[in-house]
């Protein structure tokens, strides 16, 4: 049985700075981040763990290609993205839309 997978994007609190992730756990894997689980890591060390965009697939394989889609994109297309679908660019980890 395959595992599903998610790809997302985090920003910290001025939109400054964009993270792009997978992982088969979006639940999870957004409180490690907001709790700062792994201290000298580059989302901890920018205070990033605002979640703005997530995507979710059927494997954990479809994930990882679009998440070297996203980063292998430009910079300007990754608001775009975020735009598409959080045009407020709200924390989706407390809203509804999670």
């Amino acid at each position: 049985m395959e595992k599903g997978g998610s790809v997302y994007i985090l920003t910290n609190k001025n939109h400054t700075t964009l993270y792009t992730g997978v992982t088969s756990d979006l639940f999870s894997r957004t409180v490690d981040h907001r709790e700062k689980k792994h201290r000298n890591s580059f989302t901890s060390k920018y205070n990033i763990h605002k979640l703005v965009y997530y995507e979710t697939f059927h494997c954990i394989e479809e994930a990882i290609a679009r998440e070297k889609q996203i980063k292998g994109g430009s910079r300007k297309k990754k608001p775009a993205l975020i735009n598409k679908m959080n045009p407020e660019w709200k924390d989706l980890f407390e809203s509804d839309q999670f």
